[in-house]
């Protein structure tokens, strides 16, 4: 029985990256714009044009190529499970289990409007009446997430209900703006009261801290009060840091100026791959709890970090081409720095892994290759691994979809978590300081319920990250397991 997840888009950045997750999804699946089913694989499971796979022995031979009856329907050729983030609608349409959130339309109703127009489900999109947004502010968000929050865990009700065997949740959002950080902060507490027994995954865009790059001022206060509920109240949180993915477009895809479009598409790729083995599931990793709880062995310390081999942006030119791909070479360039999506030094000698769950994507991989490669980094000590805990890097072996011809034989997805996680919040902590001190910029969060007679939000928010640094840099030690004693 697959173990549904219901997916949460909510503000500007969460509803762009759910729209690009949801394409990746379609085209991985076979499925439609209009959210029809498409007739036939490009290719079979084994990788073959699915015009020669038939269920003759013989299909090669020439009395089998010429019988169409031979050819395995779509049907037989496609293990995969759909049902775990689409359902099927009375007319056999595919709907994906998404519910799209935001204080104003623009983004939302181009969704609803665009070429997925017929895809999305009407009665899952929630957008405020008066439509004015939350002006970057993540108080103005949370407010709103509170008014509105009968519509909401209504439309969320409904969904759930609407699964055999839920599992779970995940929220995709921005942590810099006002409803994503502020309306997204409401939803994790409401989730957790109203389903405590479901886990709640997050991917969390992270902003670019570079500050002619920036155009929300108050992004550390956002980020700061967002970062606290992402600690207390979500199972996981996949880091996507702006800053990473810029300068893995730049450095490693060869953009000189990346569009939100192509940084988008980055972010889609990664999405996908790290649900590959709950949608083409294998023997391990085949539900959402037993992806995670290998990766975050003590609870605070959920934030992972990403990294996928070999990156294509379909419409880029001159970007760098990998000639030839075998295991080794995947395993080997997941460990490098340069492919971590988050901007942390992951270098041995700076910080360590907690766990490493490699995704391994390809149609004729031999277990052995990955013995050896898992052989050859630690002999050559790639990896610094905690020194209170069972070293572990998990590898799980994932099919390629039979739908999207890929260029490369073998491509390679990580999530990791690593102890220099913690240099990202101290980042964010040092510009938190640096305008707090300064009470700059305070006045709109002030006119908010929440801010109207003290800012203790804000120093119990900062005292929670605070507190999140030192653990993640506890890890780093042997007595780790005394830690809070």
């Amino acid at each position: 029985m697959p173990r549904e997840i219901i997916t949460l888009q909510v503000g500007q950045c969460g509803n762009q990256i759910g729209g690009e997750f949801w394409k990746q999804l379609c085209l991985e699946h076979g499925i439609e714009p209009t959210g029809q089913l498409r007739d036939e694989p490009t290719l079979t499971a084994s990788g073959l044009p699915s015009h020669i796979s038939s269920t003759d022995p013989h299909q090669h031979s020439s009395t089998s190529t010429t019988n169409h009856h031979n050819i395995i329907p779509p049907k037989r050729i496609v293990d995969d499970r759909k049902d775990v983030f689409f359902y099927q609608s009375d007319d056999e349409h595919y709907m994906p289990r998404a519910l799209l959130m935001d204080l104003e339309p623009r983004v939302v109703s181009k969704l609803m409007s665009g070429k997925y127009s017929q895809f999305f489900n009407p009665e899952n999109s929630f957008i405020a009446s008066d439509g004015g947004g939350a002006g970057n502010n993540w108080a103005s968000g949370y407010r709103q997430g509170e008014q509105h929050h009968e519509q909401v865990l209504d439309m969320i009700d409904r969904e759930a209900d609407n699964s055999d065997s839920l599992e779970g949740f995940v929220l995709c959002h921005s942590i810099a703006g006002g409803t994503g950080s502020g309306m997204g902060s409401y939803l994790l507490e409401a989730l957790n009261d109203y389903f405590p027994k479901k886990l709640v995954q997050t991917y969390s865009v992270f902003p670019n801290w570079d500050q002619s790059q920036s155009d929300v001022v108050v992004q550390p206060y956002n980020s700061m009060l967002a970062l606290k509920r992402l600690t207390l109240n979500a199972d996981a949180v996949v880091v996507l840091d702006n800053t990473a993915l810029n300068r893995i477009a730049v450095d490693r895809l060869r953009l000189q100026n990346p569009t939100v479009d192509q940084l988008n598409s980055l972010v889609a790729t990664i999405m996908a791959a790290s649900t590959t083995t709950l949608r083409y599931p294998g023997y391990m990793n085949n539900d959402l709890i037993g992806l995670l709880a290998s990766l975050i062995p003590t609870p605070r310390c959920h934030f992972l970090m990403t990294g996928y081999t070999p990156l294509v942006i379909p419409d880029a030119v001159n970007q760098a081409s990998i000639r030839k791909t075998t295991v080794l070479d995947v395993m080997r360039r997941l460990t490098q720095p340069k492919n971590i999506m988050v901007s942390a030094n992951t270098r041995p000698g700076s910080g360590c892994y907690i766990s490493i769950l490699n995704i391994i994507q390809g149609n004729d991989i031999d277990p052995t290759q990955i013995h050896k490669a898992l052989q050859r980094i630690r002999e050559r000590q790639l990896i610094n691994f905690i020194p209170w805990g069972p070293a572990s890097i998990q590898v799980a072996l994932a099919r390629s979809s039979p739908y999207v011809e890929s260029r490369h034989k073998v491509s390679g997805f990580t999530l990791a978590n690593h102890t220099s996680m913690a240099q990202l919040f101290e980042r964010l902590l040092k510009q938190y300081d640096k305008i707090r001190k300064r009470n700059a910029f305070l006045e709109n969060y002030r006119q908010e319920p929440m801010f109207q007679d003290n800012f203790d939000e804000f120093d119990d928010s900062r005292e929670t990250v605070q507190s999140l640094v030192d653990e993640y840099k506890a890890c780093e030690r042997p007595d780790y397991v005394d830690f809070g004693i």
